[in-house]
């Protein structure tokens, strides 16, 4: 018997219920896995951000090695002759250029002149543009966006900076003769060395992470973003104990309170991380009062457009979760938990105040 040609043609597919079944299984698996390849690439850009931390612990120990001394930040001189001051000085960080494999950046700044400063100056400015706009891959960390779409000296794209110098658990960032900052670096003066680190290098923060502003005044970003305070702080004077911890920390959780009562109408000043060349607090100095990515804003003691040269709170924060890395004077590289005790970070943060820590407190 010959079958009829409709039957010879006739072949099985799948229905609509089986490839909704196939599509719901996919989706599922798609679920399951996105979280692991998530996780997955953020241990490596985890990974890459300790390593830059640790690149910078070991120039600081080659810095420290050749000069005896640790960079701090130094001012430079106005167009006309005059120094600055704290208003366009230099970074440590533009100082440990040569030891991070950037030798030709570091060649081509003129440190005799300004970074930043007023219209006077701006031949100054010009004359390290194409230096300090220069993005080092060594100071971003690949968890963190790249500073958004900010300009200066007309055109010149910023560079970022995810690592910041810390002058310890102090308020300050001044070198001043009496109570200044306990950390290991400062602006102009008491430069310190390996001598002078007396609680040990691999218990002392050298350098730390924060996140990328978003270069908007208008939202406010916790903790990134930075809050003019005014001159209600733990002690107006730049000099005194108060300043640094754990002598104001009576003062300090009042301050606090104050700082993100004012967050909730004060604009929230978005530059953290944008440049790796100005040596002042909030462009490349931080401090460790808090833990990592704490509930408050960074906060500045002054009001009005001036910038960060004042007293203020410029602490860790990062974009992994559960705290953020930071790279102690021996170049050893830590991960600090958000919920690690105030008197902890504090005693991280200080050169030499005798302070005990256990391996197990961060």
């Amino acid at each position: 018997m010959i079958r009829p040609i409709r039957d010879l043609r006739k072949s099985k597919g799948f229905t609509l219920i089986e490839l909704l079944v196939v599509i719901a299984i996919i989706a599922v698996l798609i679920s399951l896995l996105l979280p692991a390849v998530q996780s997955a690439r953020e241990a490596a850009r985890r990974s890459q951000c300790i390593n830059n931390l640790k690149q910078l612990g070991l120039a600081l120990a080659n810095y420290e090695s050749t000069n005896s001394t640790f960079p701090m930040a130094y001012p430079a001189t106005r167009v006309g002759g005059a120094v600055g001051g704290t208003w366009g000085c230099w970074s440590p960080q533009t100082l440990l250029l040569p030891y991070l494999e950037q030798g030709p950046v570091y060649s081509s700044i003129n440190f005799n002149l300004l970074n930043q400063g007023d219209a006077a100056n701006y031949v100054g400015y010009l004359a390290n543009t194409t230096s300090v706009c220069v993005r080092v891959a060594g100071f971003l960390c690949p968890s963190a966006p790249i500073f958004p779409a900010a300009t200066m000296y007309g055109s010149f794209t910023t560079p970022s900076n995810n690592y910041f110098a810390s002058v310890g658990a102090s308020t300050q960032w001044q070198g001043r003769a009496s109570n200044p900052p306990n950390g290991i670096f400062n602006y102009n003066g008491l430069a310190s060395g390996i001598r002078d680190v007396t609680d040990g290098t691999s218990n002392t923060i050298a350098f730390g992470e924060w996140r990328t502003g978003d270069n908007s005044d208008a939202k406010l970003s916790v903790p990134q973003d930075v809050i003019e305070i005014g001159a209600s702080y733990l002690g107006a004077a730049s000099d005194t104990a108060s300043n640094n911890m754990p002598y104001g920390a009576a003062a300090l959780p009042g301050w606090l309170a104050n700082c993100a009562t004012l967050a909730k109408t004060a604009r929230g000043r978005s530059f953290i991380a944008q440049r790796w060349d100005v040596g002042m607090f909030g462009r490349t100095l931080g401090n460790t009062l808090l833990a990592p990515n704490p509930p408050y804003p960074n906060c500045n003691n002054t009001t009005g457009n001036g910038d960060f040269d004042n007293l203020g709170m410029f602490g860790m924060s990062s974009f992994h979760p559960g705290g953020g890395n930071v790279a102690c004077a021996d170049g050893s590289v830590k991960f600090l938990k958000a919920s690690t005790a105030l008197p902890t970070i504090w005693a991280l943060g200080s050169k030499a105040q005798g302070e005990i820590i256990s391996g197990d407190s961060f």
